[in-house]
């Protein structure tokens, strides 16, 4: 079982660097290839201030088959779903690498939060609205960051509050 000892290694690896990335990435209890990372969004763009879970499988064959991974936090962006946290990013499909690892790919996650890539999309409302009116897509990502991807949201808040009440 090489892989799971890759996949331990990567996540020793990733934990080091973790306070400098600001990222995390907890494997499930149960399944070493079930994990979730959290991703903060980027400085100076509609994303900042938020924190965007992804859910992550590894599946059979990797490193050598790309990992499975989709935002579990609603988000506002040309090249994820905003029905269902589908990423359209070339690492992640046909131009992924054995030589990339999970740490990597979270990067590259982030970088394009900074950088979206609206001529080829995943959601194509999105993207249109990028395209035709820059403005009002930059006002409607950050309002979904309020909603959904900051603590003060009342999505999270809500959930923390009736475990309390």
């Amino acid at each position: 079982m090489g892989d799971a000892t890759r996949i331990q290694r990567e996540l020793t690896h990733f934990n080091k660097d973790r306070s400098i990335i600001g990222m995390t990435l907890t494997p499930d209890e149960k399944d070493i290839r079930r994990l979730t990372a959290t991703i903060p969004g980027p400085l100076s763009t509609p994303y900042e201030g938020g924190l965007f879970g992804v859910d992550i499988t590894l599946p059979d064959g990797y490193p050598f088959v790309p990992p499975k991974m989709k935002f579990t936090t609603k988000v506002w962006h040309p090249n994820i779903s905003s029905q269902t946290g589908a990423i359209c990013l070339d690492i992640l499909k046909n131009n992924w690498s054995p030589a990339l690892n999970l740490k990597t790919a979270l990067i590259s996650l982030q970088a394009l939060l900074s950088t979206p890539e609206p001529n080829d999309p995943q959601d194509a409302v999105v993207a249109k609205q990028y395209l035709s009116d820059y403005a009002t897509y930059v006002a409607t990502a950050r309002r979904w960051t309020e909603d959904f991807a900051k603590a003060s949201s009342s999505g999270y808040d809500g959930k923390v509050l009736n475990i309390d009440a």
